[in-house]
């Protein structure tokens, strides 16, 4: 039986859980697809996943910049981007034990994939696949596909004092 969790909010470690989930996953001989929006490939959890045997990494090393800031010309190529790299992981994802979509939630929110694929992929998937989606204020369609829904909250956070995201713990 594959479930869907949704690791979510507005704390640190939601990726952090999904590639660990991913690792697990891999350990136990199983075969995991792991795509990531709304990076560019640089963070450095994607070095260590691309060289455990089992992990297929799905990711668009284009940089667009945050959602919020793109111009209309970029955030039409972007979703053309990000929709491509959903359509690949899914496809991809007959072959695995598990799939994460990691900031697919973020990606879904501000329009760069449609919610309505993931949601259709979600009901219909192969028969065993485990389905992981991060992202922030995941909509109530997701929050209602979802076995099992984590928070993630933030209670104190370095940024708050100024502290940018440093490599290695970050990003």
């Amino acid at each position: 039986m594959g479930l869907t969790h949704l690791y979510c909010g507005n704390g640190k470690g939601k990726t952090t859980a999904a590639v660990g989930l991913s690792v697990r996953c891999a350990g136990a001989g199983g075969k995991v697809v792991f795509c990531q929006f709304g990076k560019d490939g640089t963070s450095s959890e994607l070095r260590v996943l691309e060289q455990v045997p089992g992990i297929r990494v799905f990711v668009c090393r284009e940089r667009f910049g945050f959602y919020k800031r793109m111009d209309e010309a970029t955030r039409a190529r972007a979703r053309a981007a990000y929709t491509a790299l959903l359509e690949e992981a899914l496809a991809a994802a007959g072959e695995a034990q598990l799939l994460v979509l990691d900031e697919a939630v973020s990606a879904m929110n501000h329009g760069m994939i449609p919610m309505e694929r993931v949601l259709e992929f979600l009901k219909t998937r192969p028969e065993g696949l485990e389905a992981v989606l991060t992202g922030r204020e995941p909509p109530e369609a997701l929050q209602a596909e979802a076995d099992y829904i984590t928070e993630m909250v933030k209670r104190k956070h370095p940024f708050d004092r100024g502290i940018a995201a440093r490599k290695g713990i970050e990003f």
